[in-house]
């Protein structure tokens, strides 16, 4: 199923206790632009379709990346793309936005993207694995 729009980012808002929507959707748009960079084939395309549209597009058309981030260079490139954004309000960004995405594809999809992520991504999405 879905999510619409107003509902993802009503999540993201929430979690990242933004004053507004427009900086619940600017966390989103780049954090999603720098996931789809890690995520190819099927995975990427299941989770795009669990997103409202302008998300997917971007998950779908992402920055491109020479290598897969570490969830510490992801942190720090999502600081780097956010205007005035510091590494620790980059991780919260990360993880307000992340954790939406994570109950938006359920459980046998998110198996399925950490399989495609660096080790240790699934902190970044809140949903730490068992040792």
């Amino acid at each position: 199923m879905t999510l619409r729009r107003e509902a993802f980012l009503g999540h993201v808002k929430e979690r990242g206790k933004y004053d507004s929507t427009e900086e619940a959707e600017r966390a989103a748009l780049v954090v999603l632009a720098l996931l789809g960079a890690h995520l190819v084939g099927d995975v990427r395309a299941q989770l795009a379709a669990r997103l409202p549209e302008a998300f997917a597009l971007i998950l779908l058309n992402p920055l491109q990346s020479a290598e897969p981030l570490t969830p510490e260079r992801f942190v720090r490139a999502t600081a780097a793309w956010i205007e005035g954004a510091t590494e620790q309000t980059a991780a919260w960004d990360v993880g307000a936005v992340l954790s939406t995405v994570a109950d938006a594809a359920g459980e046998d999809l998110m198996g399925q993207i950490l399989l495609q992520l660096p080790a240790d991504y699934d902190l970044l999405f809140g949903r730490p694995r068992p040792t």
